[in-house]
């Protein structure tokens, strides 16, 4: 999986996703971020696969926001793609939704 691939994914769900920090243009209190963490090399047969390990955030204020789980349900739907699923309350009032992935 490339960083362009990972970012067709996001935006085909949320045209607004940007890679690193988001800008803040066409949000309200809502916002998608995403980044790679880091190659992880997958070793057999004498072979070796590369995946990239990745992050989104969606920071929304909204209880059971509805583009946190159009995200998720994108993220879990790929064959290719094993996703780890965490929320967190910020002091800053944002809900963080949280899905760390590998991608292949």
């Amino acid at each position: 999986m490339t960083a362009s691939e990972i970012k067709k994914l996001l935006t085909d769900v949320d045209p607004d996703a940007q890679r690193y920090e988001h800008d803040g243009a066409g949000t309200a209190d809502a916002y998608t971020v995403w980044r790679e963490l880091r190659p992880v090399g997958l070793y057999g047969d004498g072979q070796e696969e590369g995946s990239i390990r990745f992050q989104v955030d969606r920071f929304t204020k909204e209880e059971d926001e509805q583009m946190a789980a159009l995200i998720r349900a994108a993220l879990e739907g790929q064959d290719d793609i094993a996703v780890e699923y965490l929320v967190d309350y910020e002091d800053t009032g944002y809900i963080h939704h949280i899905f760390v992935c590998e991608g292949v």
